[in-house]
């Protein structure tokens, strides 16, 4: 950084303007705008809703809210607003809130430049430094956010409290010439919050009834859920009145998008073993969220976190990775029968309503497995249930029939998640019709060596879904057999839990 200029003379011969923050990052935006580039790296499924309305609220130097449900990428998008900074900002060396060189506000500044004129000394900040963020809890108090009267500072340079000098900036003044974020705004308690109006509209602060008023220039975003989302708090109206921009944010839309954002998120990579996840199972782990999202037994106030399929796929993944470990084999793809070892990241993720919690979130959780994998099954199989239709020539069941019947022979399928690639292939394939079924309907992906086996136990399990044949888990075993034998089982299919 030698060659930025090092004192308050120097940088006037350079011939630099400062700008406030909000046009700093306006001009950058414009720019990247202009050029094409990516504005938020890693933001999937925001292009057509979130981003536009965030990119006009910056164009509009607008203070923004982004309110949303958890797991929206709120925090994420915010912390990409640094990237529309200038790289490196000048400021007056030593100052606690980044006084500008040409205009300082603070004591210290002000006295510097008096005293020192073109000699002030200068350092430049990078942007990461401009950004600071505050997690609002209800402990946070307005001398966090604002500041206060330091007593020890006015004892060590012998000041009277009612110095400038004595005073101890907080968090929103030490951001000056920057962003500050608070993330969870309702949980502020309301006074704190009032705190705050005086920094939106008339964008100063006073501290303790000091006369004097520091204005500053920040950048204020807040990020909060929906305000019926817990009994913690809301945002206050004027408060909500004085911010310019409210920008409401939304789970994936599409499968596609879920699929991009899990696989970006999930570290499914291992050292050493080569887990191959074909479509179909990513697009049962998604399911698994949508299906969540539109429960009765789901409280859809708290919402459902894209980290509900990062964890369960990172599971999945990981029994994966550990069958092959135990087994010695270098290549693994996950099977049906992994299915209840992605539970530990879906209980702890849904907030149930009062019948929800009756069933139990782990009851709660196989259902909304067996639902996805019949809605996921039913977008690569024809339907088992066409049979209903009495204009249909097959009666039964065209292509699962000999399946089936092979069931209703008394024949059974036993399989589990540390069976090898091998054993767990050969025991699927003693049903007739099978391996050419899955190798009809399923892309490529799912008939190589090791994901064979798991899209043949995915038409068992499809078709159990559907109620045509019987499975039981027990001891990590995987049971498909005939329906009417097992009727008495006790065993559920989803579209019994609904019943």
């Amino acid at each position: 950084m030698s060659h930025r200029p090092a004192t308050l003379g120097e940088l006037k011969k350079s011939g630099y303007k400062p700008l406030p923050v909000k046009d700093e990052m306006r001009n950058n935006l414009i720019t990247k705008l202009k050029k094409g580039e990516q504005l938020f790296p890693g933001i999937i499924g925001y292009e057509k809703t979130v981003i536009p309305a965030l990119v006009n609220a910056i164009l509009a130097r607008h203070d923004i809210i982004l309110l949303g449900l958890r797991g929206q990428a709120k925090s994420r998008m915010v912390r990409a607003l640094p990237s529309l900074l200038d790289e490196y900002l000048p400021v007056i060396m030593g100052s606690e809130i980044n006084d500008d060189p040409f205009r300082p506000v603070s004591k210290f500044g002000v006295d510097t430049v008096r005293e020192m004129g073109d000699d002030t000394p200068i350092e430049w900040i990078h942007r990461d430094a401009r950004f600071s963020e505050k997690l609002a809890t209800p402990d946070v108090t307005i001398a966090d956010l604002i500041g206060d009267i330091d007593p020890i500072k006015a004892a060590t340079q012998r000041l009277h409290y009612s110095h400038e000098g004595a005073i101890h900036f907080g968090l929103i003044p030490r951001a000056n010439r920057g962003i500050f974020a608070i993330n969870e705004l309702p949980d502020l308690q309301p006074r704190i919050q009032v705190g705050l109006f005086n920094i939106l509209e008339e964008k100063d602060i006073q501290i303790r009834g000091f006369n004097v008023r520091f204005p500053l220039d920040v950048a204020l975003i807040f990020t909060a859920n929906p305000e019926d989302y817990t009994n913690r708090g809301n945002i206050i109206t004027p408060l909500k009145d004085r911010i310019d921009s409210q920008i409401l944010t939304h789970y994936p839309r599409s499968m596609d998008d879920a699929i991009e954002i899990t696989a970006q998120e999930a570290w499914t990579k291992r050292n050493g073993i080569a887990i191959e996840i074909p479509r179909y199972f990513r697009e049962i782990i998604e399911q698994i969220a949508f299906e969540a999202r539109a429960s009765e037994y789901v409280d859809q106030k708290s919402g459902v976190s894209a980290r509900l399929t990062i964890a369960a796929m990172e599971n999945l993944a990981s029994n994966a990775e550990r069958r092959a470990i135990l087994l010695g084999e270098t290549k693994s793809s996950p099977r049906l029968c992994d299915l209840p070892h992605i539970l530990p990241g879906l209980t702890g993720k849904l907030e149930l309503v009062f019948e929800g919690e009756q069933e139990g979130p782990a009851k709660v959780s196989r259902a909304l497995i067996g639902k996805a994998v019949r809605n996921v099954f039913a977008s690569y199989f024809p339907d088992p249930l066409r049979k209903r239709n009495r204009r249909a020539e097959q009666p039964e069941d065209g292509e699962y029939g000999k399946i089936i019947r092979w069931f209703e022979s008394g024949n059974s399928v036993e399989i589990g998640d540390e069976l090898s690639t091998k054993e767990y292939f050969e025991s699927l394939d003693k049903v007739p019709g099978l391996r050419e079924l899955a190798q009809h309907h399923l892309p490529p992906d799912a008939q190589n060596p090791a994901a064979l086996g798991g899209a043949m136990e995915f038409v068992l399990d499809g078709l159990h879904q559907y109620s045509k044949i019987a499975k039981e888990d027990a001891d990590h075993l995987t049971h498909y057999k005939d329906m009417v034998g097992s009727i008495f089982s006790g065993g559920q299919t989803a579209e019994d839990f609904d019943q």
